[in-house]
């Protein structure tokens, strides 16, 4: 591509976390129907679990306003990192939100506090929503009375997406960022891209710096260069 480049800035952007913003697909259509089956769970808690960007975030945001307006919250639930869980914090936590969503549930995390953290909740009439990369029972918890409680939890995997869904998802990270890309565009990166809710991201963010850098509008060609960028990642950042 001709022209000189200029230093792009980076910009913040909004991600739209509304329950209308959400694209319902096969591959999330179980875990976008569970969530907002609160408070009719069949168990105290939930998880959620999927490859990195695939709307486990999205849906915590639902699930919170969804608690916000059915309970008269003023505002919404917190959202905390399962990492952040420390001992002290379950009766603090329980004593001021009865529901609570926990982000990103892994092996790396106190697992004395988690443990009292779920039994608070549970025994209490609390619920909590889990997202993780991964099910809670393919994970290494070396506690066993944790590991069989959260064996138990109903877990609900989202997939990576397929071509509907994906297409959809190119268009609104898209309009997050103001941008109208033409359905030939759309078209060119479903043919050319890594097919995963992170690569589309990533592809995303890299085509409206190039654009931003260039001053042009979004087009093929600034595409194919986003590709070829991304393709010779040295740090492998995609995944």
């Amino acid at each position: 591509m001709t022209g000189k480049l200029q230093l792009s800035l980076d910009f913040p952007h909004y991600s739209y976390m509304g329950k209308e913003d959400f694209i319902v697909s096969s591959c999330n259509k179980e875990a976008f129907t569970a969530v907002n089956q609160w408070p009719q769970w069949p168990f105290f808690a939930l998880c959620i679990y999927g490859p990195e960007n695939c709307g486990k975030t999205h849906l915590a945001h639902i699930f919170s306003d969804n608690v916000s307006i059915k309970e008269h919250y003023p505002y919404q639930i917190p959202r905390i990192f399962a990492s952040q869980i420390t001992l002290d914090m379950p009766p603090l936590l329980f004593s001021k939100h009865h529901c609570l969503v926990i982000e990103d549930l892994n092996e790396k995390i106190d697992e004395e506090a988690m443990f009292h953290l779920y039994n608070m909740y549970r025994n209490e009439g609390g619920y909590i929503l889990f997202t993780a990369r991964h099910a809670p029972a393919r994970m290494n918890i070396k506690l066993p009375d944790l590991r069989s409680r959260l064996n138990i939890i109903p877990s609900i995997e989202i997939k990576e997406p397929d071509d509907e869904l994906l297409s959809a998802l190119i268009i609104k990270l898209f309009m997050d960022r103001q941008i109208t890309v033409s359905l030939e565009i759309v078209n060119y990166m479903l043919k050319n891209m890594q097919r995963s809710f992170a690569y589309a991201q990533k592809l995303v963010d890299k085509i409206d710096n190039i654009s931003l850098a260039y001053k042009r509008a979004v087009s093929i060609a600034i595409v194919k260069e986003a590709i070829t960028e991304l393709s010779h990642n040295p740090q492998g950042e995609l995944f």
